[in-house]
């Protein structure tokens, strides 16, 4: 409801205009009725209002002096209306340079009153439609600084409009908020997973009302991932009396009411200033790539779970040489052997979290291993890999059979590697593409059969060509399809569908995008 004062000094004009027209099924309510402009004025110091409908002639202080006033002070943004027995342009003029709505003659009818509040209605709708637009546009644009610094990759302006926006007290951490899937249901659809990821979104927004612009959309590097970012400050625990961990309980436990599936945080790296989130960001993305290897749970502290090299840590060290040296060398029964090998001392250690830093270690040092083959390869592209080598299946997480599985698959990887180093990898991918065009080849199962990371392919894919894979296959079929136009007498349906393109619209539009003519057009000018 929009709420509405009414000022006149006489009494049965202000009792008329109350029962005049149903102001509640025009959507106000009238909130203060007032005798004269100073009481307003007063009333408006400490009260809003939508709508102020006053008199002119007034004692104490008039309706123009008022509206004067209220400008004066930027008391209020109400709509002011003057109401008035005097047709007189004077006034008129003295209303408009005080940014004066409209102005009704006495006596007020019942038509023109409900002209008035429905115009009021559609122009409050109307800065409401502006105002949101607004927000989101800023919106928008402090998520586009934040992602810059998460990335590491920012200038001052990006930094100065952050410190503006955001409540930033105490050390900073990257947040990363995720829908938990089960392994044992059938695979969600895309856009289901989309709607929930924008609900699990305005879930954390309402929790953190006074945070709310902390929260990211779409912040991952992993495309398969529906995940929210966090830019989680010390002083959202501290002002609650809460250590971190109690913070981020709580905060769970509010997600379970409102979002009602379960969801994991990982906090990242504790860092002492915005300069430094990308740090935090990092050792997030290590944290959602390790945690597939040991017992899944709902919340994840960097510190906590995921360093490594701290005093007193019992590492199995000659188990684990021996582990790197047979996944480096690809022999599957040594690689059988030493995974055997670790978690038998590992089992019999009397030192707590014994599985987990020891495993950690080896993640991290395979890492290392792969970097190390080739200089294209960045840590984000390896954990990627890694992360999606967790095997959503029946091995359990952290056994001695799904680490096994991972060396034995991590062993291929790493090959692949040095092949694309010392053969080119890239030629035997052009030669795959000439034999299989026309069919659903991808980079991922492309680099499932040579045994590369798919985000990795595609990157040096692009280095080479100066394209993405998808466009460089997409100039491969246009291409063949114009020698067939020429060289054949068979239809463009078939055309089409020969070069792998079962929508002959979809195929005809990127044929005028690349060639800049229809099909028929293209055969009939080879032909003249």
């Amino acid at each position: 409801m929009l709420k509405v004062m009414i000022i006149d000094d006489e009494p049965y004009i202000l009792q008329g205009l109350q029962i005049l027209v149903d102001w509640n099924s025009e959507g106000f309510e009238i909130d203060a009725l007032m005798t004269n402009g100073k009481d307003a004025l007063d009333y408006l110091k400490t009260h809003k209002v939508d709508l102020i409908i006053s008199d002119i002639q007034m004692p104490i202080m008039t309706g123009l002096d008022l509206l004067e006033e209220i400008n004066r002070q930027k008391l209020s943004d109400a709509k002011f209306v003057l109401l008035t027995g005097y047709d007189d342009f004077s006034y008129v003029q003295r209303a408009i340079r005080n940014n004066c709505m409209d102005y009704i003659l006495k006596p007020v009818g019942k038509d023109d009153l409900i002209a008035l509040l429905r115009k009021v209605s559609n122009l409050n709708e109307q800065n409401e439609i502006v105002q949101q637009n607004q927000k989101k546009m800023e919106d928008a644009y402090l998520a586009s600084n934040l992602m810059a610094i998460i990335k590491g990759k920012y200038d001052d302006t990006d930094l100065e409009y952050v410190n503006k926006h955001l409540q930033l007290a105490g050390g900073i951490r990257f947040v990363d908020i995720e829908i938990m899937t089960d392994s044992t249901k059938e695979e969600e659809d895309d856009s289901d997973l989309r709607v929930q990821q924008k609900q699990l979104f305005h879930a954390c927004k309402e929790i953190m009302k006074e945070n709310a612009n902390h929260f990211i959309f779409d912040v991952s590097y992993d495309k398969d991932n529906y995940d929210i970012g966090m830019i989680y400050c010390e002083n959202m625990a501290t002002r609650r009396d809460m250590s971190e961990k109690d913070f981020f309980q709580m905060f769970l436990k509010k997600l379970e009411v409102l979002f009602l599936r379960p969801v994991r945080i990982m906090c990242g790296k504790l860092v002492p200033n915005i300069e430094s989130l990308s740090k935090s960001y990092s050792s997030c993305i290590r944290i959602n790539s390790i945690k597939g290897f040991h017992n899944q749970k709902n919340l994840y502290f960097y510190e906590e779970d995921i360093q490594v090299g701290q005093n007193g840590i019992v590492l199995c060290k000659s188990q684990l040489d021996e582990c790197i040296s047979a996944i480096q060398s690809n022999n599957k029964d040594a690689i059988k052997e030493a995974v055997r090998r670790l978690y038998e001392e590992m089992n019999n250690s009397e030192s707590n979290n014994v599985v987990d830093l020891n495993i950690n270690y080896l993640l991290f040092q395979l890492i290392h291993l792969a970097t190390e083959q080739d200089d294209n390869v960045n840590q984000e592209e390896v954990i990627e890999y890694i992360s999606e080598q967790s095997f959503e299946d029946s091995l359990k997480r952290g056994s001695c059979q799904h680490m096994e599985r991972f060396a034995l698959e991590y062993g291929d990887y790493l090959m692949g590697l040095r092949k694309n180093v010392s053969r080119g990898i890239l030629s035997e991918i052009e030669a795959e593409i000439r034999d299989h065009y026309a069919e659903n080849i991808s980079l991922r199962n492309l680099g499932e059969k040579f045994f590369i990371n798919s985000s990795y392919l595609g990157q040096i894919f692009r280095k080479k060509y100066n394209q993405s894979f998808k466009d460089y296959l997409t100039n491969y079929r246009i291409q063949e399809a114009a020698r067939q136009l020429i060289s054949s007498d068979k239809k463009i349906n078939q055309i089409a569908a020969d070069v792998g393109y079962r929508d002959c619209d979809y195929f005809i539009r990127k044929f005028i995008e690349l060639k800049g003519c229809t099909p028929s057009k293209y055969r009939k000018s080879a032909g003249e």
